[in-house]
Order: structure tokens, then C-alpha cells, then sequence
């Protein structure tokens, strides 16, 4: 074979091995770009509906990611897979990489999850006041991994997630409205319907307190040395407080200007 001929075999075998990997690499190209639009456009949509619905910008932000890489980890397999590259082995190492990650950050993946839930969920939101794990206080943030809450006395109690939903949830302000539970003892001696309506004018002249629902001026027990009188008022959220504590102050004033009595415990012991 002279050199000529030679030479255009190898040129034959190059241009027919080159053009069928020329169009690989081009198929390759293809479905890097589009896959990665596709991605961006998917993670877009995501992000639309998450903040459709209000979830919190720290966790849009970090879905964002998650989804974006994800999707384009697919990409780059794709394009791998394309050129002729085994994947199969690299997939393998991708999925042992990430149960090793999964069990070593066990603690605070059980956390960003039920940071998730609590977030989509909304079984309290920024400025409530609740009871959750033990502590109570008003939701000043919540994150992925951590709830931080503000006590009555001004404390920050920064709580995990996961403890969050595995305990019981009180939320005192979703309804925006709260029951003020209060208890006066009176004496045996003293009139029953004169110091339910002395209660009953103040909570008419409180502006604070709801008529619907009516509050409630009952009696409760019969005591060992008192007749105990519950008094049921509903107010808002914002004035629980203010009203628990000036309702306590003002029947105790209003029941010594009527000379209703608050007796103390008595017991009568007889000696044989």
C-alpha cells in the first residue's frame, strides 16, 4: 500500500469516527443547555409558588439551591451518559456519598425537615404567642433548623425544630381572640346575686371585653369555707393581659366598697 493510499484510509476512518462523535458532542451540547434552562425554569416555578404562599425567604433560598443542583447533577449525567461515559459507577458513588452525608447530619436533617413542615404547615407564624417544647414565649423567627421564641421576661429561647413537632403546640393568638379565666371567693354569709352583679357592671363598663361571646359570672363550687365564683370574660389577644390583671384589682376594690367579704380558709376543730 503506497503512502497516498495510507493516508487516505486513516483520513476515511477519522472522518467516519469524527462525525459520529462530532454529532454525540453536539447532541452533548444540546442537552447541557436545554437541561440547564429546564433547570432554571423549574427552580423559577418553585420559587413563584413557594413565595405565592408565603413561605420564608431563608427556606425559598435554600430549595432554590437544593432543586437547581439536583436538577443539574441529572444534567451532567445526561451529558456524561451521552458521550459514552459509564455513569453508572459515578451514580453509585453520588448515592453512597449522600447516605454518609444523610447519617452524619442526621440530627440536623430531622431538623431542616420539620423546620420545613413547620413553615409550610404554619401552625404558628412570627409574632404568636405559644407553648412548644416545653417553653413559652412570642415567635420572634423561624428558620430551617431552629425556632427562636421571646419569653414574657425577655429571654431568647432558641429551640430546635424537630423538638418543636414532637411535642404539643398551644398557639394563643391564632384566633385572635382569649377567655380570661378568673376565680373570687365569698363568704357564706354574703349575698350570691349582689356580688355577681358587682362583677357583671364591671365587666359592662370595660370596653376591653367582648360581648360575643357573653362572658360568663357563675358559681363553681361550694368550698369548704367559701363560695367560689368563676368569671369568664373574652377579650383579645393583645389585651389578655391588661385585662386579667385590672379585672383581678378592680373586683377586689368594687368587693370591699360593698363590704363582700374574700374570706380565708377556716376549719373548725372540736376536741372531745
Amino acid at each position: 500500500m503506497s503512502l497516498i493510499q495510507e493516508y487516505q484510509t486513516y483520513l476515511a476512518l477519522f472522518v467516519s469516527h469524527g462525525s459520529a462523535y462530532f454529532f454525540k458532542i453536539v447532541v452533548a451540547l444540546l442537552i447541557f443547555f436545554i437541561g440547564k434552562r429546564l433547570a432554571l425554569w423549574i427552580t423559577a416555578l418553585v420559587d413563584k409558588t413557594l413565595e405565592a404562599r408565603g413561605v420564608d425567604e431563608e427556606l425559598v433560598g435554600f430549595l432554590h439551591s437544593l432543586i437547581y443542583w439536583g436538577l443539574f447533577a441529572m444534567v451532567i449525567v445526561a451529558v456524561l451518559a451521552q458521550l459514552g461515559i459509564q455513569t453508572a459507577s459515578l451514580v453509585a458513588i453520588m448515592g453512597a456519598a449522600g447516605l454518609a452525608i444523610g447519617l452524619a447530619l442526621q440530627g440536623s436533617l430531622s431538623n431542616f425537615a420539620a423546620g420545613v413542615l413547620i413553615i409550610l404547615l404554619r401552625p404558628f407564624r412570627v409574632g404568636e404567642w405559644i407553648d412548644a417544647a416545653g417553653e413559652s414565649g412570642k415567635v420572634r423567627s423561624i428558620k430551617v433548623f431552629t425556632t427562636e421564641l421571646r419569653t414574657g421576661d425577655n429571654k431568647c429561647v432558641i429551640i430546635p425544630n424537630a423538638r418543636i413537632l414532637d411535642s404539643n403546640i398551644v398557639n394563643h393568638s391564632s384566633t385572635g381572640r382569649r377567655r380570661v379565666d378568673c376565680v373570687f371567693n365569698i363568704g357564706y354569709e354574703d349575698d350570691i346575686h349582689k356580688a355577681k352583679a358587682v362583677i357583671q357592671s364591671i365587666l359592662d363598663a370595660d370596653d376591653r371585653i367582648l360581648d360575643d361571646p357573653e362572658p360568663v359570672v357563675a358559681v363553681m363550687a361550694l368550698a369548704e369555707s367559701s363560695v367560689n365564683l368563676v368569671v369568664r370574660p373574652w377579650t383579645t389577644t393583645d389585651d389578655y393581659w391588661a385585662v386579667f390583671f385590672d379585672l383581678n384589682e378592680a373586683i377586689k376594690t368594687a368587693f370591699d366598697a360593698e363590704n363582700i367579704t374574700i374570706p380565708y380558709p377556716q376549719r373548725t376543730v372540736r376536741t372531745i
